[in-house]
C-alpha cells in the first residue's frame, strides 16, 4: 500500500514559468515528480537531472495523457494561450478519471468568468465549470498579470526601459511565478481543504503601470517610462510581430478588463496557503535583472506616424 510520500504528481506545462518552479519545489520536498513536456531540450533535461521522471507528449492528444497519469495522485494542469484549451481540459478530465488520479490544480486566470468577451477568459471558465463536475479534488488558481510578463512586454531603446501596453491608467499587483508554485505545492500535497475553491492570487503590491515602471527603474538604476497605446495600436504591433490571432483577441480584451478593474486587488492567500511572502516588483526584477538586458519577446514597437 503506496504512502503520502510515494505520491506521484504529474506536472503539466512543466518548463513553464509556473510548472518548472512547481517541480523544482516538490523533489525539494521529497516527492515524485513526472514532468510532462512537448519535448526533449535542454529544459526537460534540468528537470530530469533534478530528478523528475520526463514524459514527452501532447496536452491535445488523449494516448500520451492517458499515460502521462497513470499511476498519479496528483496533477497541476496548464495550458499555454492558444487554441485548444477546452479540447485538452476535457481530454485531461477523462483520462485523469479513468486513471483514479486524487486531485488537480488548474490554472485558470483572473478575467475567467462567464461574459468575458476575451475567448480565452471565457473558455478557461468553461474548463473550470468540466472539471468542477469531476470526482477530482479540484482548485482552480486565478492569478493576476504574472511579474514575468514585464519581462516579456519589456523593451530597452537608447538605453532606457519602456513598457508600451494599452493598460490605461488601470492597476494590479504583479505576482510572480515562483510565489504561485508555492501554492500550487502546498494544494497538490494537502488537496482537501481547498476542493471547489477559485483562489485569485496577487503580489504584495498594487500599482499602476508608472508606478511599476519606477520600481523597475529603482531595482536596474536606468530610466523607464510607460508609454500607454491604445489597443488598436497594440493589436497592430502584435500583429507585426507575427503573433497569433487567438493571443491577439484575448490581449486586446483583457486589456479592456485591467482598465475596467477586473485585474485589481490584493490578498494574503500566498502566504496562507503556499507560507510564502511573495515578491514585489522590485525583488523579482533584481532576481531576474539578466533578463531585463534586452528587449522581451512581445515588446510592442512604436506607432509609426502616417504623416
Amino acid at each position: 500500500m503506496s504512502t503520502q510520500e510515494d505520491r506521484l504528481f504529474l506536472i503539466t506545462g512543466a518548463t513553464g514559468t509556473t510548472g518548472k518552479e512547481t517541480v523544482r519545489l516538490l523533489l525539494e520536498r521529497g516527492h515524485r515528480v513526472r514532468a510532462l513536456v512537448h519535448r526533449e531540450d535542454d529544459r526537460s533535461r534540468a528537470l530530469a537531472a533534478a530528478g523528475a521522471e520526463i514524459a514527452v507528449g501532447d496536452l491535445l492528444d488523449f494516448d500520451d495523457v492517458s499515460t502521462a497519469v497513470r499511476g498519479v495522485s496528483g496533477a497541476y494542469f496548464c495550458y499555454p494561450i492558444g487554441p485548444g484549451l477546452v479540447d485538452a481540459t476535457v481530454i485531461f478530465a477523462q483520462a485523469a478519471s479513468e486513471a483514479g488520479v486524487r486531485s488537480v490544480v488548474n490554472m485558470s486566470q483572473i478575467s475567467a468568468r462567464r461574459e468575458a468577451v476575451s475567448n480565452a477568459a471565457r473558455q478557461h471558465w468553461l474548463c473550470e465549470r468540466v472539471l468542477d463536475r469531476t470526482s477530482l479534488l479540484t482548485t482552480h488558481l486565478r492569478p493576476t498579470f504574472f511579474a514575468e510578463w514585464l519581462i516579456w512586454w519589456w523593451g530597452l531603446e537608447d538605453g532606457k526601459g519602456v513598457l508600451r501596453l494599452p493598460l490605461g491608467e488601470g492597476r494590479h499587483a504583479p505576482v510572480a511565478g515562483i510565489d504561485q508554485a508555492h501554492v500550487i505545492a502546498a494544494v497538490l500535497e494537502n488537496p482537501e481543504p481547498h476542493d471547489r475553491q477559485a483562489y485569485p492570487l496577487y503580489g504584495p503590491v498594487e500599482l499602476d503601470h508608472h508606478g511599476i515602471a519606477d520600481a523597475i527603474s529603482t531595482a536596474l538604476g536606468i530610466p523607464v517610462s510607460y508609454e500607454p497605446v491604445s489597443v488598436a495600436e497594440f493589436a497592430e504591433g502584435l500583429a507585426s510581430l507575427g503573433k497569433s490571432a487567438h493571443l491577439i483577441q484575448h490581449l486586446s480584451n483583457v486589456a479592456i478588463d485591467y482598465r475596467n478593474g477586473i485585474f485589481q486587488g490584493t490578498n494574503n492567500l500566498i502566504e496562507v496557503v503556499g507560507d510564502r511572502t511573495p515578491l514585489s516588483v522590485e525583488a523579482f526584477v533584481d532576481e531576474q535583472r539578466d533578463a531585463f538586458a534586452q528587449s522581451g519577446s512581445h515588446f510592442v514597437p512604436a506607432v509609426k506616424s502616417k504623416n
